[in-house]
């Protein structure tokens, strides 16, 4: 029997055209390995970092109107735009056309640092956010600097109203529950020519959520959901109800009733450095591949 492949390879990969998303990190927010670590997940990463493991966030290539964006400003950026730029061809530059904020948790909005003038010092990048996101922009330095030097142009979203980016290209915001100290927390529905994908990075638990996500799995061809902890009992010493996430199990067991061409649309992402889906050979990945579902990897490609 042949090996069970840990990526998700979508056809057609290297096609120069139409609309399509990318996989540019999967790793929660403090990334791997993490500051003060002396578990085996990160043994040796501190002295030989591995390049893969990036804080979570997704690309936007739209080959049709030759424009790209970001879904989340990691402390990875620098090296996730690079990233971006490579798989696109679209210019020789870095910057991208628009930045995409889901909340105010480091991982997902503290790389708007590197766009101001200590680094890229770019010029009017949108950046689309909620109102609160987009008043703890506004009102807290060092991110109201980058208001101020016009390195941004925030641009506000309305939950469940769509962004045309193009006649063919759509996102919408709409609120999910999270640990929301500083902003709302947000997810995407992402709308390209031919196919749609749902983005949630974080959430509580499933049913915290005013939708259902087995009903919003039937709407779409991709979900990339939140993967933070593989099971409850992954960390040990923390007390797991002040830092809710649905576990990988959890969201399997949720999903238990759906055929495998279903379970086929979700890619699982935002990994804690505990978590073993990290480790493409532990006996968790292959227990969730056997299952049907997929594991998001650096660099995955996803025709929109």
């Amino acid at each position: 029997m042949a090996k069970a492949s840990t990526r998700f390879e979508c056809q057609p990969s290297a096609k120069q055209s139409g609309v399509s998303l990318i996989l540019l990190g999967t790793v929660q927010d403090a990334g791997a390995p993490q500051l003060n670590c002396n578990k085996k997940c990160c043994q040796g990463l501190f002295d030989q970092a591995d390049s893969t493991r990036r804080v979570s966030s997704l690309g936007l290539l739209d080959f049709n109107t030759q424009k790209k964006y970001l879904f989340d400003a990691t402390p990875d950026i620098g090296a996730q735009l690079y990233a971006l730029k490579n798989a696109s061809k679209i210019s020789p530059s870095s910057i991208v056309d628009g930045i995409f904020l889901t909340h105010a948790h480091i991982g997902h909005y503290t790389g708007l640092m590197y766009l101001g003038k200590e680094a890229a010092n770019t010029k009017n990048i949108p950046v689309f956010a909620m109102p609160k996101m987009s008043s703890f922009i506004s009102n807290n330095g060092p991110w109201s600097q980058l208001v101020a030097q016009r390195n941004i142009a925030l641009q506000p979203l309305v939950a469940n109203q769509a962004i045309a980016l193009s006649p063919s290209l759509h996102v919408t915001p709409f609120l999910v529950p999270h640990r929301d100290e500083y902003s709302e927390t947000v997810g995407y529905f992402i709308e390209g020519p031919d196919k749609k994908a749902l983005f949630i990075p974080d959430i509580d638990k499933w049913n915290r959520w005013e939708l259902d996500l087995a009903t919003e799995l039937q709407q779409v061809d991709y979900a990339f959901l939140d993967a933070t902890f593989y099971s409850a009992e992954e960390l040990g010493n923390r007390d797991m109800s002040q830092i809710p996430h649905p576990s990988v199990l959890e969201t399997i067991q949720t999903l238990k009733d759906f055929s495998r061409a279903q379970r086929a649309k979700v890619i699982f992402t935002h990994f804690n450095h505990t978590n073993p889906l990290l480790d493409s050979t532990s006996e968790a990945t292959k227990k969730v591949l056997a299952l049907g579902f997929k594991i998001g990897r650096m660099h995955d490609r996803f025709p929109l």
